[in-house]
C-alpha cells in the first residue's frame, strides 16, 4: 500500500483556527484512505497535546514521519505554513510526489497502481 504523507497548516492564532486547520488535513486523510492509500496525517496525533511537548520536538518528528513516506499531500494552505513549505521542499530533496490536493494524488496513485 502507499503511503501518503498529510501536510498542511497546523498552528493558528487561536484555537477555534488550529481546530479547522486539523479539520482540512483530517479531510484529506479521509479521501486518502478511500483512495486506497494509508494517510499519515500528524494533525490528529497531537491535536490534544497542547504545548506540553515543545514545538522543535514536534517540527523534527513531523518531518521523521514525512520522510518515511511514500507521498506528500498537500492540504489547502500549505504555502502559509511554515512548516509546510519545509516538508515540501525536504520531500522533494528526498524525491518524493509532493501533490498538491487530493484530485492530484488520485491521478498519480492510479498511473503508480498501473506501474505496479
Amino acid at each position: 500500500m502507499i503511503v501518503a504523507y498529510v501536510a498542511g497548516p497546523f498552528r493558528a492564532p487561536n484555537a477555534w483556527d488550529q481546530e479547522q486547520n486539523i479539520r482540512r488535513a483530517e479531510a484529506v486523510a479521509l479521501d486518502v484512505a478511500g483512495l486506497g492509500a494509508v494517510a499519515i496525517c500528524p494533525h490528529t496525533q497531537s491535536r490534544f497535546f497542547g504545548r506540553t511537548i515543545n514545538e522543535t520536538y514536534w517540527l523534527r518528528a513531523t518531518m521523521e514521519m514525512m520522510e518515511r513516506c511514500d507521498a506528500v499531500v498537500l492540504c489547502r494552505g500549505w504555502r502559509k505554513s511554515a512548516g509546510s513549505v519545509a516538508e515540501r521542499k525536504r520531500a522533494l530533496e528526498l524525491g518524493l510526489p509532493v501533490l498538491d490536493g487530493v484530485g492530484v494524488f488520485r491521478e498519480w496513485l492510479e498511473i503508480a497502481e498501473e506501474a505496479g
